[in-house]
This record gives C-alpha cells, structure tokens and sequence, in this order.
C-alpha cells in the first residue's frame, strides 16, 4: 500500500485529533469558544465524519467538497492567529459578545494556541488531501 493510499485515512485521523481536542478544551478544561473558534468548530467537525466515510469507501471525489472547507477554515484559523499575536490586529474586527477573540486560554512555548493547533489541523487535512490519489474504488 502506498502511502497516496492512506492519506484520506491521515486526513480522518487529524480531523478526528482536532475535533476530540476542541472538545477537550471546551468540556474537560472548561474554556470558553469564542466567535471564530464557532467558525471553525462548525469547519472541522464535518471533517471527521465526511473524511471516516471517504476513507472507508477509498471515494477520492470527497476532495472537491473537503477542500474548500479545510482551506476556509485555516483562514478562519489565520486570521484568529493573527488577532492574538499581532498588537493592534484585534482592532479590525473585534468579537462583539461572550469571550474575546483576542483571549488565549493556551500559549506553549510561547507561539502555540489553539486558533495555531486548528490552522495547523486545516493546513494538514488539505495537504493530504492534495496529495491523494484521484482514482476511486468502490468496495
């Protein structure tokens, strides 16, 4: 098996991690969402259901629908990124209710938050979904 096999698998896999993680923020550690991180929640939760059954069918076609919502969701990441580590960034688009956009409920090693943990989960999917073969097969 190669591995332009698997990659619909890897790209489950990171859905799944993502989706599990935001959960863990939300329920277990009790952090907040805040407006964008909505946005990208309803972006990857999809993910791991669409991406499980594509990749138990091996049906490459989920590419065409996948893709887009990866790529908007890791600009939705970015731009959220960038609310919290540019100064002066926030001010374009304030989150007007509940917790600010701008709060960072996680900072490792100094750069590492969760809006990074999602852009990197996004980034991820739409490489590996990329890099998947176009041939379809029908179990």
């Amino acid at each position: 098996m190669r591995f332009r096999d698997l990659t619909l698998y890897i790209a489950w896999l990171i859905a799944v991690v993502a989706t599990l993680g935001s959960l863990y923020f939300s329920e277990i550690r009790d952090f907040i969402p805040c407006e964008l991180c909505w946005y990208q929640r309803i972006l990857m939760y999809p993910l791991s259901v669409l991406l499980g059954i594509a990749a138990f069918y091996q049906d490459t076609a989920i590419k065409k629908y996948i893709l887009p919502l990866s790529i908007i969701g890791a600009l939705i990441a970015a731009f959220h990124y960038m609310e919290q580590k540019i100064p002066g960034f926030a001010a374009i688009k304030p989150c007007t209710q509940g917790v600010p956009c701008t709060t960072q409920h996680i900072n490792w090693l100094g750069f590492i938050t969760i809006p990074f943990l999602a852009l990197t989960a996004f980034v991820l999917i739409t490489i590996m979904l990329l890099l998947t073969s176009n041939k379809s097969s029908q179990r």
